[in-house]
């Protein structure tokens, strides 16, 4: 089994993240850490192969605890989970040596694509003889197998939907923490209101959003739209 670190700020969406983990063969939950400090903590016991780490946490940042965990020698696997997009946070992770790089919003099966190439990598590099010397053909296997191809996350779109904008009206009610109306998707969006209305339907009947009602004191209630995670 691959003992995994899952690390977050946010208490909902750690438990979110492990019970992800939880339903990859191979892999199970050894802790979970909500700041910095606990997730240094978790990897100085020694046990934890693996580290799903999140950028924004309250006492330093993930990129600061894996240079951290590097400068005293943990050599401990890492991959950012984190909704930091810009290019700069990036790149320090890839030279920090984050195996893979997951912005949020994100699906269960980004996730399990990510960590079933991370498994691919442990039994390649287990087959090749460990920490023996590998030839070029050894070593373009097991670059090789970290290599991903994520499944869609929108599959089955209705024709005339696209999945950039799906993925901006799902971005935007996913930050929003809070239920929003087809009119204020359009303002966050720039969409149209009836394009608006056109994909929350859809994405409402998927499963991935949850509609109620706002009733006022007079006229038809208000459609009001939260995020379902997945």
């Amino acid at each position: 089994m691959i003992d995994v670190l899952v690390v977050d700020d946010d208490f909902r969406v750690a438990e979110i993240n492990a019970k992800y983990v939880g339903k990859v063969p191979g892999f199970r939950v050894a802790a979970r850490a909500h700041n910095a400090a606990q997730a240094l903590a978790s990897v100085q016991r020694g046990t934890i192969d693996l580290v799903l780490l999140d950028h924004y946490l309250p006492d330093q940042t993930g990129l600061e605890l894996v240079h951290r965990m590097r400068e005293q020698g943990h050599g401990t696997d890492v991959i950012m989970i984190t909704a930091a997009g810009d290019v700069t946070t990036v790149q320090t992770a890839m030279r920090l040596g984050a195996l893979h790089y997951l912005v949020k919003p994100f699906t269960f099966a980004a996730l399990r694509t990510r960590l079933d190439s991370y498994a691919a990598l442990r039994r390649t590099v287990d087959r090749v003889g460990g920490h023996g010397i590998a030839g070029q053909e050894q070593v373009d296997r097991i670059f090789s197998a970290l290599r991903t191809t994520p499944a869609p996350a929108s599959p089955g779109l209705p024709t005339g939907h696209s999945e950039p904008t799906t993925d901006l009206i799902c971005r935007v009610l996913h930050h929003a923490g809070h239920p929003l109306s087809a009119h204020e998707v359009a303002a966050e969006t720039g969409l149209s209101r009836s394009t608006a209305q056109r994909y929350l339907r859809h994405l409402e009947q998927a499963g991935r959003l949850r509609l109620t009602l706002r009733y006022g004191d007079t006229g038809r209630p208000e459609h009001r739209y939260a995020w379902v995670a997945p």
